[in-house]
Protein backbone atom coordinates (compact mmCIF):
# COMPACT_ATOMS: atom_id res chain seq x y z
CA UNK A 1 0.00 0.00 0.00
CA UNK A 2 2.78 2.52 0.84
CA UNK A 3 4.04 1.78 -2.90
CA UNK A 4 0.98 2.92 -4.85
CA UNK A 5 1.01 6.12 -2.56
CA UNK A 6 3.94 6.71 -3.24
CA UNK A 7 3.54 5.83 -6.83
CA UNK A 8 0.55 7.84 -6.87
CA UNK A 9 1.98 11.37 -5.65
CA UNK A 10 5.16 10.49 -8.00
CA UNK A 11 2.06 10.30 -10.79
CA UNK A 12 0.51 13.54 -9.81
CA UNK A 13 3.97 15.34 -9.49
CA UNK A 14 5.47 14.17 -12.90
CA UNK A 15 2.19 15.02 -14.50
CA UNK A 16 2.16 18.60 -12.61
CA UNK A 17 5.38 19.04 -13.70
CA UNK A 18 4.51 18.20 -17.21
CA UNK A 19 1.55 20.39 -17.62
CA UNK A 20 4.31 23.02 -16.37
CA UNK A 21 6.53 22.35 -19.18
CA UNK A 22 3.97 22.63 -21.85
CA UNK A 23 2.36 25.88 -20.62
CA UNK A 24 6.19 27.40 -20.37
CA UNK A 25 6.98 25.97 -24.20
CA UNK A 26 3.58 27.69 -24.97
CA UNK A 27 4.72 31.01 -23.88
CA UNK A 28 8.08 30.80 -24.97
CA UNK A 29 6.74 30.42 -28.56
CA UNK A 30 4.45 32.96 -27.71
CA UNK A 31 7.24 35.25 -26.80
CA UNK A 32 9.58 34.42 -29.59
CA UNK A 33 6.71 35.01 -32.07
CA UNK A 34 6.43 38.17 -30.25
CA UNK A 35 10.56 38.84 -30.39
CA UNK A 36 10.09 37.83 -34.07
CA UNK A 37 7.59 40.78 -35.30
CA UNK A 38 9.04 43.60 -33.33
CA UNK A 39 12.85 42.50 -34.77
CA UNK A 40 10.78 42.66 -38.25
CA UNK A 41 9.06 46.54 -37.43
CA UNK A 42 12.34 47.78 -36.32
CA UNK A 43 13.87 46.52 -39.74
CA UNK A 44 11.02 48.16 -41.45
CA UNK A 45 11.51 51.72 -39.32
CA UNK A 46 15.44 51.52 -39.73
CA UNK A 47 15.20 51.08 -43.56
CA UNK A 48 12.57 53.85 -43.78
CA UNK A 49 14.46 56.13 -41.37
CA UNK A 50 17.56 55.44 -43.64
CA UNK A 51 15.57 56.07 -46.83
CA UNK A 52 14.37 59.34 -45.33
CA UNK A 53 17.68 60.10 -43.95
CA UNK A 54 18.71 59.94 -47.77
CA UNK A 55 16.05 61.76 -48.86
CA UNK A 56 16.90 64.68 -46.93
CA UNK A 57 20.19 64.80 -47.99
CA UNK A 58 19.44 64.69 -51.20
CA UNK A 59 17.01 67.71 -51.01
CA UNK A 60 19.66 69.82 -48.91
CA UNK A 61 22.09 68.91 -51.71
CA UNK A 62 19.82 70.21 -54.33
CA UNK A 63 18.65 73.39 -52.17
CA UNK A 64 22.50 74.40 -51.80
CA UNK A 65 22.42 73.97 -55.81
CA UNK A 66 19.72 75.91 -56.42
CA UNK A 67 21.51 78.62 -53.78
CA UNK A 68 25.28 78.53 -55.74
CA UNK A 69 23.11 78.51 -58.77
CA UNK A 70 21.14 82.10 -57.71
CA UNK A 71 24.71 83.11 -56.03
CA UNK A 72 26.10 82.91 -59.85
CA UNK A 73 23.13 84.39 -61.38
CA UNK A 74 23.39 86.99 -58.81
CA UNK A 75 27.25 88.14 -59.47
CA UNK A 76 27.09 88.28 -63.22
CA UNK A 77 24.16 90.49 -62.74
CA UNK A 78 26.19 92.50 -60.26
CA UNK A 79 29.05 92.63 -62.61
CA UNK A 80 26.45 93.65 -65.45
CA UNK A 81 25.34 96.57 -63.44
CA UNK A 82 29.20 97.48 -62.70
CA UNK A 83 29.86 97.48 -66.64
CA UNK A 84 26.27 99.80 -67.25
CA UNK A 85 27.55 102.54 -64.11
CA UNK A 86 30.88 102.96 -65.73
Amino acid sequence: MDLNLINSSQNKQTKYLEEQKNQLEIEKNQLETKYKSLMQNYQKLRDRLKKQDFEQKNKEMMFNEKIDELNQETDSLMEEIDKWQT
